[in-house]
């Protein structure tokens, strides 16, 4: 058995006197060398000592070698999971969303600039017309609160007033002119206008129900009263949000690792991008590491995370050729069927384990990517060493997560697949997979739905706070000492089956299990 720490005795102050060494648990080094490949639920913590409230936990992190976030959550680089609505959430939350790259080049780099268009957590997209325009149907409006009007008819014009909804509802006429009935102002607020001062903006006018934003003479945005109210009610944003040196959020993109990528590199660098994402189900090949020495070649200033990796051997070949950050999992997924198919990866709590143990000798931070479905897979793969967690089923299905809503058996369900499905690999997601010049299409994942989960900037706060009190079980104040303790007093064990029943939700006849 391994070797814990067992608080014997207690001083009058309420810290430790005297600590004896007791026979419990395993150390890390130990538990993940027998030659078994662990999930998160196989491996459970023994707690630690409480020292601090709750409150003083700090989640502030590494995302790579360059660039700091306040909180560790990173939004996946799949189609329904992170475009520029999910992309503008995580960075107003102090993460960071990776806009993925199954789209063309000019897109991504649309979505991108949309991203970090506003510091207002909401992306509306705006409708624009000119005045001599006219409004055919109510599905004109799309999802916007309002139809901006400007001379030109477009978001580098003049702004010269608005219509509502309601508006355009009470026209006898509906080919009438918005000349003629549209209501003129040009007051705006400024693109850098968080939530805070967007609330007391709309709180110093009673009156109105929408704003735009406009950024260097165009508008980008708007704002309405009732995303404002909502926004109210939701906890307080943790930590500050994710910014770059020119104020702007920060935001990543993946891209492949052909040749093909490098011009896509380029409309992103063009967009803004802050860090890039090679993304490769198996990144240890000859491709990504060519693709890791030309973007620090021709673009030294921008980090490059590389992966994906599951051993400490992938690990050491892409920290030799120059990654800022890796990215560790293959076949955890929810959606992911690499491991049925291919019969290669690793359980997602070992690859974290194994990998941050290595990358940490160099500085690189880890990306555990993939298996995580609660806060407590969280917290496990916080403390077994990586420095964030990058989430896809676990925010897919929200507000943010790119498209529509339907209902089946009266539930709201959004779609959600895998990279590796047939249906993503379509639209060009196969270079993924190293496939795209193959004939035949092998499907490393699957197509599903998920139910509504409500928005991101709600939820996540409240699982974060879950992280924290995860944390101060173990009794690490942070991160760093959570990094530091699974290498000296952290102790572990394996749950067997009957374990894991236990530790969940069990022996009852029904129940209603509400996380917040």
């Amino acid at each position: 058995m391994g070797v814990g720490k067992l608080v014997m005795e207690v001083g009058i102050d309420g810290r430790p006197s005297r600590i004896m060494e007791f026979e419990d648990g395993y150390s890390a080094q130990r538990l993940f060398h027998q030659g078994y490949s662990y999930t998160y639920d196989d491996v459970i913590f023994l707690p630690g000592y409480i020292g601090f409230p709750v409150e003083q936990v700090d989640l502030s992190t590494k995302l790579t070698r360059n660039i700091s976030l306040n909180i560790p959550c990173v939004s996946s680089p799949m189609d329904t999971v992170t475009e520029s609505s999910m992309a503008r959430a995580m960075a107003a939350l102090g993460g960071i969303g990776i806009i993925h790259a199954n789209i063309p080049p000019s897109d991504q780099a649309s979505l991108i600039k949309a991203a970090k268009s506003s510091h207002f957590p909401v992306l509306s997209n705006p409708v624009l017309r000119s005045p001599s325009d006219s409004i055919i149907s109510l599905e004109d409006f799309a999802d916007s609160p309002c139809i901006l009007v400007t001379d030109s008819g477009d978001c580098r014009g003049k702004l010269v007033g608005y219509v509502a909804k309601s508006d355009w509802n009470n026209l006898a006429d509906k080919e009438t002119q918005l000349a003629e009935y549209m209501v003129k102002f040009s007051d705006f607020a400024p693109w850098d206008c968080d939530l805070g001062r967007m609330i007391r903006y709309f709180e110093e006018k009673p009156g109105k129900e929408f704003t735009p934003i406009v950024k260097g003479g165009e508008i980008v945005d708007v704002a309405g009263r009732e995303d404002v109210e909502r926004l109210r009610g939701y906890p307080r944003l943790v930590g500050g949000g994710s910014m770059g040196p020119n104020g702007e959020w920060m935001v990543g993109a993946a891209i492949g690792t052909r040749e093909a990528d490098k011009e896509r590199l380029q409309h992103l660098v063009k967009a803004g991008v802050n860090v890039v994402v090679l993304d490769s189900s198996q990144g240890n090949s000859l491709y990504q590491i060519d693709m890791i020495k030309y973007v620090k070649k021709t673009y030294p200033e921008l980090d490059v995370i590389g992966g994906n990796v599951v051993t400490m051997y992938q690990a050491d070949n892409l920290i030799k050729a120059g990654v800022d950050g890796l990215r560790v999992g293959m076949g955890s997924g929810s959606i992911c069927t690499t491991q049925e198919v291919c019969a290669v990866g690793r359980g997602q709590a070992t690859a974290v384990y194994k990998v941050s143990s290595l990358a940490s000798q160099y500085g690189v931070p880890v990306i555990a990517d993939g298996g995580i479905s609660n806060s407590g897979h969280i917290v496990k793969a916080l403390s077994l060493g990586a420095s964030t967690v990058m989430m896809g089923s676990f925010l897919a299905g929200s507000t943010e997560a790119p498209g529509a809503y339907v209902v089946q058996d009266g539930r709201r369900l959004k779609k959600y697949r895998g990279m590796g499905s047939l249906e993503a690999m379509t639209k060009g997601s196969d270079a993924r997979y190293l496939g795209d010049k193959s004939k035949l299409k092998i499907a490393q994942g699957v197509v599903g739905a998920v139910a509504d989960k409500g928005s991101v900037l709600k939820f996540v706060p409240y699982t974060l706070q879950a992280v924290k009190q995860g944390l101060q079980d173990l009794g690490a104040q942070s991160l760093r000492d959570a990094h530091d303790m699974i290498k000296t007093t952290l102790r572990l064990e394996v749950r067997t089956g009957a374990a894991q029943i236990e530790g969940g939700v069990h022996g009852l006849v029904s129940f209603e299990k509400k996380p917040f």
